[in-house]
């Protein structure tokens, strides 16, 4: 699907490419602003936790959506930034300086895993970070002296010097604010030589290559980058919930952050926010299910993972765009009626001749 929306070089490279869409991004920050006043305390929880996973999101939508990379695995990214968090917070050590350590540590744990899986790519690697993220579990889980064992660790709240984060519209504004920061770092990077190098390495390897795209290298360098995203939302996700334990960080979790990324819209930091709000809507959604089919609750977790096998099949193969794909079709729709073309967005091949031959 192309889309030419932009009519010169230096409008394709502004952070915002269109004055309208500025107009819409500042009624957003608005909204966001105006949360606390307007919301319930549940409401801004469950804000909180979208923001969370909308962080986690971005750091898999780099490696999935534009590296093409698939990874079965970043449970083990959350629980690596959620465990450090939460063992320098015990010590005394400041939120600023545990919060980039465990994204440091996560990204270090990429790194080691990006080293080893070098050569993978596919199927191939899927498994190989879903046998990672099954290690790192049984570590937590074996690790009692510094993990806590199966017994768990106590997490304490968030405190910025003096300030306390002591209340919920506080840690809201926090998770709010580095989901800012996140997303405008990954947009930067994407503009960048590295992103666009990713970019080439998802649309076609091959070709990559040839034009002197060093593989090893850029996918090390994005599953990095990834996986310090990852930590700094585990580190995040930990404060919010004030404990945690090795089996919160299981399969179904890196599940959650493959379908945010499906269903929000591979290629698109826009899906990654849209796929966060799904994935948080989702529970509850799952929950009204149950009880209108009467299901019992012994049969929750094989439920939700039903369900979201089913939502990445569904998603594969009546919109592999998502939900932001979707709506780029409306917009476009709206934007071009009444001359509006069925066959504007016809799916279309998307390897190169020379990758036939695999």
């Amino acid at each position: 699907m192309h889309v030419p929306m932009t009519t010169s070089y230096v409008q394709e490279i502004r952070l915002v490419r269109h004055r309208a869409d500025g107009i819409w991004y500042g009624l957003l920050a608005l909204a966001v602003l105006a949360a606390p006043v307007l919301a319930s305390e549940y409401l801004l929880s469950q804000l909180s936790v979208l923001a969370i996973y909308a962080i986690a999101g971005v750091g898999m939508m780099l490696l999935v959506g534009y590296a093409g990379q698939i990874s079965l695995g970043h449970a083990a990214f959350v629980a690596a930034g959620a465990y450090t968090e939460a063992i320098l917070h015990a010590k005394g050590v400041p939120f600023a300086l545990t919060l980039p350590i465990a994204g440091a540590a996560a990204g270090a744990l990429g790194l080691l895993l990006a080293l080893l899986t070098a050569r993978l790519a596919g199927l191939y690697l899927a498994i190989a970070t879903l046998a990672f993220a099954f290690i790192v579990e049984e570590v937590l889980t074996r690790w009692e002296g510094l993990t806590g064992g199966s017994s768990g660790l106590a997490v304490g709240r968030v405190a910025l010097g003096p300030l306390a984060i002591d209340a919920q519209w506080k840690f809201y504004y926090l998770a709010a604010g580095l989901l800012v920061a996140v997303l405008l770092g990954a947009l930067n990077l994407l503009r960048s030589r590295t992103g666009r190098a990713l970019t080439a390495i998802r649309d076609s390897e091959i070709s990559a290559q040839s034009m002197g795209v060093h593989l090893a290298l850029y996918k090390s360098i994005v599953l990095t980058a990834s996986a310090a995203l990852t930590g700094v939302a585990g580190a995040l996700y930990a404060h919010k919930i004030q404990f945690i334990t090795p089996d919160q960080f299981t399969i179904l979790m890196s599940v959650e952050l493959l379908v945010l990324v499906v269903v929000g819209g591979l290629g698109s930091l826009h899906g990654a926010v849209l796929g966060a709000a799904f994935i948080v809507m989702l529970p509850q959604a799952i929950m009204v299910l149950r009880d209108a089919l009467a299901v019992s609750s012994k049969f929750q977790i094989g439920l939700d993972a039903g369900v979201y096998g089913l939502l990445m099949v569904l998603f594969m193969l009546f919109e592999p765009r998502g939900l932001y794909g979707r709506w780029v079709k409306i917009k476009v729709y709206l934007d071009t009626f009444p001359f509006y073309r069925r066959a504007t967005f016809r799916r279309q091949r998307q390897y190169q001749k020379s990758e036939r031959l695999r």
